[in-house]
């Protein structure tokens, strides 16, 4: 979990509205679900929008043990007392500012109990401990993602939980895009930039049969960085592609396929 007050802007390519529908939703105090596969910019984008509208940024990356307890606070040992201490939910509501949980579905059940009060007009955190109801300023705004395509049946967003929320589906970027951020983030040329973005379309196809994920734009930029550096682009990619995609050696051996054809 981290918190910062944006300084600089992190940069973003936009592929649609979602920075106008973006800012409709926080001058609406009305909260936002983040939709698409991993590594697509949804991270990025909310990072880009909270440093463009001067707002902290509390992001929380949910996994499997996080409770409500995680995010509203508990009492904690300090100096031989016993102090409360936020979690930064209830930081982020007691001050304004943005709270982001990231891969929100793969929380505990109860995570999604707290924030339904937040998603309506009440926009109250309740903390039972401390016997508090904290009431959100207009400055706060609740943002959640997740990955449809990739949850399991016992994972997927409950449609109570979804039907709180606006949404935003995010896709990979087309490969003209995509090359033009592989290239800024990395400081490769365009034309090897490229050849990622093309190897990307490749195993995208895949995705769904032979892999259970497409490649990340993130995974393209950290193969780019190494190419840059002047690791050789076979050693970039099994690093950056091939082993983090998958432990298959059937498919590992088709990824590298592909990789021979498209730089062959």
């Amino acid at each position: 979990m981290n918190a910062h007050t944006p300084a600089l802007l992190p940069h973003y390519r936009p592929t649609g509205r979602e920075c106008e529908l973006f800012e409709l939703a926080h001058a609406n105090r009305l909260p936002l679900l983040l939709k698409g596969p991993t590594g697509c910019g949804k991270t990025r984008f909310v990072e880009h929008m909270a440093a463009r509208m001067g707002q902290p940024l509390h992001t929380v990356a949910c996994h499997d043990d996080l409770s409500a307890a995680d995010l509203i606070g508990r009492y904690l040992l300090k100096g031989g007392e016993t102090v409360w201490v936020d979690g930064p939910l209830t930081r982020a509501v007691r001050t304004g500012g943005i709270c982001y949980l990231d891969e929100v579905v793969e929380a505990r059940k109860d995570v999604t109990v707290v924030l339904h009060p937040l998603t309506d007009s009440r926009r109250t955190l309740m903390i039972d401990r401390t016997g508090e109801e904290l009431h959100a300023p207009d400055s706060f705004m609740l943002i959640a993602s997740y990955n449809p395509g990739y949850q399991s049946v016992l994972k997927k967003l409950k449609p109570s939980t979804r039907q709180r929320f606006l949404s935003i589906a995010f896709d990979f970027p087309d490969a003209a895009a995509e090359t033009a951020v592989i290239s800024r983030e990395s400081g490769l040329d365009p034309v090897r930039a490229g050849a990622l973005a093309r190897l990307a379309r490749h195993i995208r196809a895949l995705s769904g049969m032979d892999l259970e994920e497409g490649v990340s734009t993130r995974l393209l930029i950290y193969a780019a960085t190494l190419i840059q550096g002047g690791t050789s682009v076979d050693a970039a990619l099994e690093v950056a592609v091939v082993q983090p995609l998958s432990d298959d050696a059937e498919v590992q051996t088709a990824l590298r396929d592909l990789i021979a054809t498209v730089y062959g």
